[in-house]
């Protein structure tokens, strides 16, 4: 049975933080009452302004385990409420208030008992919980076989690109929609139900999948997997739209 996790509010100071890709930060977060986190979870940070406005948004984790140490890769929304600030305007040593862990459904466990393969499907950021996914798996001396395929822009606009290439149990494809990476085998194009069925496991290996992304991104994604024989209940999706 997966560990539950109690959430709750906590306060947490900026550790670190480093550009991520071409729009967004990448944070360090230290939160001495976090109780850790499985991999695939979120949380939410809240800010409030001088005048005691608040705003509130969820987050995926990049990190997992036992830690009370949180990583976080943030895109800029420019129209958003929070993001813009944890961007460009937060700062370490600056303190915020975060509430989590949360999510069960999203999640995988090294003591997950099904022996299926995994395939992770990202889009954009939404490649941050799959991450997370893939780095817990790196710590397991068995277990099952791993794929991610990763959509996105540019080179630039990839997430985690070092600890991505770092990985040895987890097979990578990246589809550059834009411009693609000097010697990359493919050409830049948007992902296809055939370059999808060519880079991911076949339905008769009978993975779990998760699929993480924009909304239109998953949907269509979820769409083309089931015409290719995937049950949809081994399909689980995370979704996010620009409030930011």
């Amino acid at each position: 049975m997966t560990e539950r996790f109690r959430a709750g509010w906590h306060v947490g100071r900026v550790a670190s933080r480093r550009p991520e890709a071409a729009s967004a930060v990448r944070l360090a977060i230290d939160v001495p009452t976090w109780p850790g986190n499985h991999a695939g979870s979120h949380l939410d940070i809240r800010l409030t302004a001088p005048d005691g406005y608040q705003a509130s948004r969820s987050y995926s984790i990049a990190s997992s385990g036992p830690t009370t140490q949180v990583v976080l890769a943030v895109d800029e929304v420019p129209s958003g409420e929070v993001s813009p600030y944890l961007v460009h305007d937060l700062r370490e040593g600056d303190e915020l208030e975060v509430h989590g862990p949360l999510g069960r459904y999203f999640v995988w466990t090294p003591d997950d008992a099904d022996p299926a393969p995994v395939q992770l499907i990202a889009g954009g950021s939404g490649v941050v919980p799959l991450f997370a996914m893939a780095s817990a798996r790196e710590q397991e001396l068995q277990g099952a076989d791993f794929r991610l395929l990763y959509s996105v822009r540019t080179p630039d606009d990839v997430f985690f690109a070092d600890g991505l290439a770092a990985l040895a149990k987890t097979r990578v494809d990246m589809v550059y929609t834009r411009r693609s990476a000097a010697g990359a085998p493919r050409r830049p194009g948007r992902l296809t139900r055939e370059s999808l069925a060519e880079l991911t496991f076949p339905a008769e290996a009978v993975p779990r999948i998760f699929v993480c992304g924009p909304t239109p991104f998953v949907e269509t994604v979820s769409g083309w997997l089931s015409e290719l024989g995937h049950d949809p209940a081994r399909i689980r999706a995370e979704r996010f739209g620009g409030s930011g």
